[in-house]
């Protein structure tokens, strides 16, 4: 975990993300140090305006003051452009690049990573903690170049009037940095878990939202609520914990402060005939006390800085410890742009990393010709879906080896194995986008013409025609504006106008109408004759005519033949069959 780097190895890659952007953050640092050594050099000014203009009536001096005024705040006011306006500027730059380099890495992470991950925590990471991370990289930065120059700038104004009495209460300074690294370190650990709390609520609050229908016909509202109260009572008590912490913090910095102000007081009171030599003029008084007070300002500020800061960083080390997840391997070197759609499976074996090393496929062999169909079928959690999955790599197998045209899959680029393949599962996933762009999906320079040939052969048109805009139409989240019928026409289109080799189809009809199925049977029959398909089947009626059929059970291929074959003798296919039809069946 990354949250076990320190702060400066996260700081060091948070300035990667600013440094393309330089030239703006000199710019901003500049403006803060200007600020600081303005508003330090203001309170040096307090001295001769006692002396001078109340003290000696100095005349000249007095004629000059209100132009020095007003170009001290005309400077100040410049200062304070520069750093906010260039600092922002970076700061926005900075969450701009985190977010699209962890979007990148959302594509790039294997989806194993998803089975472990909720779509809550991650969209957490993406907007909370890149924000928190926003504020320690840049704002928090400002914060910290101005305050500190202005404290510095503070201290050169004390040593100059009276170096005994500052260096009086630079002694208790140290102190005041041992309370703020004890500070650092709980406030570190405090914003780790606040960050993972949100995640939590982010989570709950995901999966109400996408199940709502669940929700109400179950009438689980009760009880999602009392889970979405955990979470946020949950994440209340981490949020308090921070707040106290940096509450108490800023009291005992102010604390220790008070007690350096009040023995400077003493001291400079004390006559001119005292042994320390502390006794100073009623200018140079009024500018170590308001010095000293104003000192206390950015004191306090780097104080709430430091647990902002904190906050940052536990962000960061959130962040990077996602961004340094372990991508895809995409280590195949051979672009296979062309497969015939000949597919083999030689002693595979694959299981899903669950703390332990039990196949969920064990030793499964069988070969496809190209442009055969072949169907899977099996009990529920027999191995199906995991087998075809293996197929594009969206999971590694543990042994064995499966070729498409004679070339391992390892050895193939994953885009090139990918785009040898198109989907239609039983649970469609559309985007919120146009009808055309749905149907075109991660194709490029397809025509309309196109788009509506593989809509028509779909059976799509009839309600794309329905729609307001036609294939312009926005169909919402999922298509959510969608039947369920429709939604599975459209991503079978999508399928059709991929032209792909090899065709996976897991229950591609299990939404349709009787009369919406028959004629996607007849779609798929014509687009099945044109490449190698695998097909996913619960309802066996539908994969009567496969070239073949494999019967998948506790992850090993125990039957195979055709649908007659397989009902010509006693086995698994035939009390499936049997028992979907509630009634034997004979040959």
């Amino acid at each position: 975990m990354n949250r076990g780097l320190s702060s400066a190895q996260i700081y060091s890659r948070l300035l990667g993300y600013v440094k393309p952007y330089r030239w703006a953050f000199v710019l901003a640092i500049f403006g803060n140090i200007l600020y600081g050594l303005v508003d330090a050099g203001f309170m040096k000014l307090l001295q001769p305006l006692l002396d001078e203009g109340f003290v000696s009536k100095n005349q000249v001096f007095i004629a000059w003051i209100p132009f020095i005024v007003v170009s001290v705040f005309v400077v100040r006011g410049m200062a304070t452009f520069f750093s906010t306006y260039f600092m922002g500027w970076v700061a926005r730059n900075v969450v701009r690049s985190i977010r699209q380099d962890m979007f990148a890495q959302l594509l790039r992470l294997p989806t194993s990573y998803y089975d472990k991950v909720s779509s809550g925590e991650l969209l957490s990471k993406l907007t909370y903690n890149v924000e928190q991370v926003a504020d320690a990289s840049s704002d928090a930065f400002s914060v910290l170049v101005r305050e500190s120059f202005t404290a510095v700038g503070y201290l050169i104004v004390m040593l100059s009037v009276s170096w005994r009495l500052t260096l009086y209460f630079i002694v208790t300074v140290p102190v005041m940095a041992l309370v703020m690294h004890f500070v650092s370190k709980r406030m570190r650990r405090i914003s780790g878990k606040v960050q993972d709390s949100v995640g939590g609520v982010a989570h709950v609050g995901e999966e109400a939202i996408e199940g709502q229908k669940v929700i109400k016909a179950f009438g689980g509202q009760k009880y999602e609520q009392n889970q979405f109260n955990k979470a946020t009572n949950h994440n209340l008590q981490q949020e308090m914990k921070l707040i106290s912490t940096s509450a108490i913090s800023i009291s005992a910095i102010q604390l220790i402060g008070s007690f350096a102000l009040a023995g400077v007081v003493y001291l400079a009171t004390l006559g001119p005939e005292n042994i320390l030599k502390t006794a100073i003029t009623p200018g140079g008084f009024a500018v170590i006390i308001a010095t000293m007070i104003a000192l206390l300002k950015p004191i306090k500020q780097l104080t709430k800085l430091n647990n902002n800061i904190q906050k940052g960083l536990a962000g960061a080390a959130s962040i990077f410890d996602f961004l340094d997840e372990i991508p895809e391997q995409d280590t195949g070197r051979i672009q296979h742009a062309k497969a015939v759609g000949h597919i083999e499976f030689k002693d595979v074996k694959f299981h899903y990393d669950v703390g332990q090393h039990k196949f969920n496929l064990s030793g499964v062999n069988f070969t496809v010709k190209p442009g055969e169909t072949i169907a899977f079928v099996g009990r529920s959690g027999a191995g199906k879906s995991t087998l075809v999955n293996l197929l594009p790599r969206f999971y590694e197998i543990a042994e064995g080896d499966i070729f498409i045209d004679g070339i391992k899959t390892k050895d193939m680029t994953l885009a090139s194995l990918r785009q040898s393949f198109a989907f239609v599962s039983q649970q469609v996933m559309l985007f919120n986008d146009t009808v055309a762009n749905n149907i075109a999906y991660g194709l490029e320079n397809v025509s309309e013409q196109e788009i509506i040939d593989a809509a028509e052969m779909a059976y799509c048109m009839d309600f794309i025609k329905e729609l307001p805009q036609g294939l312009q139409s926005q169909i919402g989240e999922n298509g959510v504006r969608l039947s369920g019928g429709q939604r599975q026409r459209l991503a079978i289109a999508r399928a059709i106008l991929k032209k792909a080799p090899i065709l996976i189809l897991d229950e591609a009809t299990s939404a349709l109408d009787s009369e919406s199925e028959r004629k996607i049977q007849q779609a798929l029959t014509n687009l099945m004759g044109k490449c190698t398909t695998l097909v996913i089947a619960h309802r066996l009626s539908t994969i009567e005519k496969a070239d073949r059929i494999l019967v998948i059970d506790n992850g090993k291929i125990i039957e195979s033949g055709t649908h007659q074959e397989l009902l010509n003798k006693p086995g698994v296919y035939k009390q499936l069959r049997t028992l979907q039809y509630d009634e034997p069946t004979t040959a």
